[in-house]
């Protein structure tokens, strides 16, 4: 299929989304042949307490052998990437296909910037008395290089 053909991708902004939320309507949409670019990936804000979120990433990061596994990632892209991947059927040859048509950044590509972003409405972050924890600050506690 040429490019021409191919319809041009959706830029989601993931700026104050809930990243759970954000990657299953992204999923549903991959899933319905839809190509997706995700900005600001380190922006999205992953609901919760605070000390129970960080012990949940630093033991899914500590999980396994470097040798064998599991590898979970380290970089609020990756991170974003695999939350979305365990909401599709990647083992299977349509979620394979689907997960190929997801694209996430850190930031704004220059590529990227002069596409009018899009957001999930049912995706936003309920404002609430204590501060969200951004994947920003997660991926410092893994021990992301900034």
């Amino acid at each position: 299929m040429a490019d021409a053909d191919r319809p041009s991708p959706t830029v989601v902004d993931a700026s104050g989304l809930v990243l759970g939320r954000a990657a299953s309507v992204i999923a549903k949409r991959l899933l319905s042949g839809e190509t997706i670019v995700v900005a600001n990936a380190e922006k999205s804000v992953v609901t919760g307490s605070r000390t129970q979120i960080l012990a949940h990433y630093t033991a899914a990061r500590a999980r396994g052998s470097v040798r064998s596994g599991p590898h979970f990632p380290r970089y609020a892209d990756r991170i974003f990437r695999r939350t979305v991947r365990g909401m599709l059927p990647h083992l299977k040859t349509g979620g394979k296909t689907a997960f190929r048509r997801l694209v996430v950044h850190i930031g704004v590509p220059d590529e990227w910037r002069s596409a009018a972003p899009q957001t999930i409405e049912e995706a936003k972050a309920r404002p609430s008395l204590r501060p969200p924890v951004t994947l920003a600050e997660v991926t410092v506690l893994l021990g992301a290089r900034a």
